[in-house]
């Protein structure tokens, strides 16, 4: 619209009321009395600007529905105005030039309207616009602040030290810890630190792992440098999602805490423990597992049927638990709870972290009600102090004579029941597995099963001196679990400036060893893709080059718990079974730990009766 033209219709509705198209307009100019058109010499009557009649509608063009109040308005007034009595023809071009000055003022008003409209629409426009500034902008500029704080500490970083071992930090924020996560989906751990190792020709590199700055140290001299400076030039660290997860715990504690607590469980973990209370109980809970998910059935899958087996046997050494729909419920929790273990933690729905904290908070609630009841029954004596794990938590003080509060149980007994039967149960998969994969092997380990049992009365529980008698199924077990580590690596702090191999490590830094990447070492084992058990055989591996279960003062406190329910369990299965792969290249995801994809599923064939 133009600018005289909006000037114009200002005007006009100031100074020309009743040209403005709306029906209280019209109704006014029908009653109100004699009228002087402007710029006229003329008094109009007002009987001339009388109503339409019904008559006169269809010669004026006004409907009795259809027409909205301003074209009626409109019509009426040019009605009205064709009526007006002229006295000469002048007057009656003046009528004319009237109704075609209306004509174009209907025009003018209605292109108003027409930019009213657009106007309101920019408007509304302007508003999207607005809001989504409000939100975008605030989260670009957090990212802008991230990106520079990380540019910021890698300057200050490469200040305080010029000599950083070479490597790259990846992604800003990110790091490198999608690719060191995706070679673990992938089926090969070892492929992140192989492929650094060999690009920047070191033993040692920096990286960037779940937002922290971290140095890998590469091979048995990096385990053995890491084992033995423990509480020392390092200490144990995990990741966020970790500590959350798990809580002020054994697993999370270190110095003379984590001594103490260590001192605490060890008895449970010892061979007096093994022989009085644990030997029994995993003998039968063993063949009980196998008569109710194994006998009579074709198939079975042995991930998740393994996993239920251990984590029944350690819910019943650790806490006396047999309710098995409570154990039931508590092994759906774990199995959430381990997919978030080690993720990026970011509590938000639909994350596996927020995922993994909803279900840790579940499994908390119960394992405090478990300890109330128990703590109940202790001040009744209906329980004993020396019953499991749970009742000398409760009862039994650090050298200082404290105990341990509710929260470190609570966490202490989730931990270890996470620990107890995790790592166990792939232990068993992956064993299961290569046993079907290597008859050989599998033969070999059926001889001495039943050369052990040949020994013992019918229906007798396997002893002590049993478990040491199956050296070679032990030498068997130790060859899976190098070439599939339950646990592929772990995480330390740099306590002070460490100097390793010439290079710098800064105080503060993180480092990380890797199990998975020491087994498949070609300069210490260049035999190291062959399964052979008898490398474990005489003195065995070198020192430091065979680590799934750690080494120096943190090695695995449940190592000798492992080989116990791993061995009683290929006795029991071994001397009833053979079994096929139903998927014989399935892929074994390491999420965190090796997994089949598809839970291993076996073909059974009994061979006893």
């Amino acid at each position: 619209m133009k600018e005289g033209t909006l000037m114009r219709v200002l005007f006009c509705k100031i100074h020309c009321p009743f040209i403005c198209f709306c029906k209280s307009s019209a109704a006014h100019l029908y009653t109100s009395g004699p009228l002087k058109l402007e710029n006229s010499p003329h008094v109009v009557p007002s009987t001339a600007f009388a109503l339409p009649s019904a008559s006169d509608k269809s010669s004026t063009g006004i409907k009795e529905d259809g027409l909205n109040g301003n074209q009626e308005a409109e019509n009426v007034l040019k009605s009205c105005i064709r009526k007006i009595p002229y006295r000469s023809e002048a007057d009656k071009e003046v009528g004319k030039k009237r109704v075609q000055w209306m004509d174009n003022l209907g025009k003018e008003l209605a292109e108003m309207k027409e930019f009213e409209s657009s106007l309101k629409q920019q408007k509304s426009a302007s508003a999207c616009l607005l809001m989504a500034a409000v939100l975008i902008v605030p989260i670009f500029m957090i990212l802008v602040l991230l990106l520079n704080l990380t540019i910021k500490i890698r300057r200050e970083l490469t200040k305080k030290s010029s000599n950083l071992p070479p490597g790259s930090y990846g992604w800003p924020i990110l790091g490198e810890t999608m690719e060191f996560l995706g070679a673990g989906l992938e089926g090969t751990p070892e492929k992140f630190i192989k492929e650094r190792s060999e690009k920047y020709k070191s033993q040692v590199f920096k990286t960037s792992l779940m937002g922290e700055p971290m140095v890998v140290l590469c091979g048995a001299a990096g385990n053995k440098f890491l084992f033995s400076n423990e509480n020392k030039l390092v200490t144990v660290w995990w990741p966020s999602s970790v500590r959350q997860l798990l809580g002020h715990c054994l697993a999370t504690s270190s110095g003379d805490e984590g001594k103490q607590m260590r001192k605490m469980v060890s008895y449970f973990v010892s061979p007096d423990a093994f022989t009085r209370l644990y030997i029994r109980t995993m003998d039968l809970v063993s063949q009980q597992h196998i008569k109710t998910h194994w006998q009579g059935k074709e198939e079975v899958k042995i991930s998740p049927t393994t996993k239920l087996y251990t984590f029944e046997l350690a819910c019943r050494l650790f806490m006396s638990l047999e309710d098995q729909e409570q154990i039931s419920k508590l092994a759906t929790l774990f199995n959430v709870f381990l997919k978030g273990i080690i993720s990026v933690p970011v509590n938000f729905p639909g994350t596996r972290f927020y995922k993994a904290k909803r279900a840790t908070s579940a499994i908390k609630n119960q394992l405090q009600k478990i300890v109330r009841q128990r703590r109940a029954a202790l001040e009744q004596r209906t329980a004993i102090p020396s019953q499991d794990l749970l009742s000398h938590l409760l009862v039994a003080p650090d050298e200082n004579g404290k105990f341990m509060s509710e929260p470190v149980i609570v966490n202490n007994i989730l931990m270890l029941l996470f620990a107890g039967h995790d790592t166990s149960s792939v232990a068993i998969t992956m064993l299961m597995k290569n046993l079907a994969q290597l008859p050989d092997i599998y033969e070999k380990v059926l001889r001495e099963q039943n050369e052990i049992a040949s020994s013992k009365e019918a229906g007798e529980f396997l002893q002590w001196e049993d478990i040491q008698k199956m050296r070679y199924s032990w030498n068997v077990v130790c060859e899976v679990a190098r070439i599939s580590p339950p646990i592929i690596g772990a995480f330390r702090e740099a306590l002070v400036d460490i100097s390793y191999a010439g290079y710098h490590i800064p105080k503060g830094w993180k480092l990380y060893w890797s199990s998975s990447f020491t087994h498949r070492d070609a300069s210490w084992d260049p035999d190291y893709a062959n399964f052979d058990p008898s490398r474990f055989e005489g003195a065995g591996p070198a020192p430091f080059s065979y680590v799934p279960f750690g080494g120096g003062p943190r090695m695995c406190l449940g190592k000798e718990f492992a080989r116990l329910e791993i061995l009683i369990f290929l006795h029991n299965v071994i001397r009833r079974y053979r079994w096929k792969l139903q998927i014989p290249d399935e892929k074994i995801a390491y999420d965190p730990m090796p997994t089949p994809v598809e839970g291993l599923p076996v073909q059974l064939h009994s061979h006893i009766a």
